[in-house]
């Protein structure tokens, strides 16, 4: 039993789907990256992702290396001085 028939649309000529970006959901999706706004005397000195990620990691190992490791109460009170 083939059966040729069209079918009927009702959708708007203006309901134009075709230029919609596909959302991936569900356990295959890939994980989208963290955004983060940097203010503008920072961004003069990182202009991309990658100076910031540079940055951050020289700023890590420095961490690791000093001999006495700034606890996260001390950075967080340091930071709102």
């Amino acid at each position: 039993m083939n059966q040729n028939f069209e079918m009927e649309d009702d959708l708007r000529p203006e309901y134009d789907f075709t230029q919609l970006t596909v959302v991936a959901r569900g356990q295959g999706r890939k994980r989208s990256p963290i955004t983060v706004q940097l203010d503008p005397d920072v961004a003069k000195l990182f202009p991309d992702s990658g100076a910031v990620n540079e940055g951050l990691r020289l700023l890590m190992r420095l961490i690791k290396q000093s001999p006495s490791q700034p606890s996260e109460q001390s950075l967080t009170t340091s930071n709102n001085s």
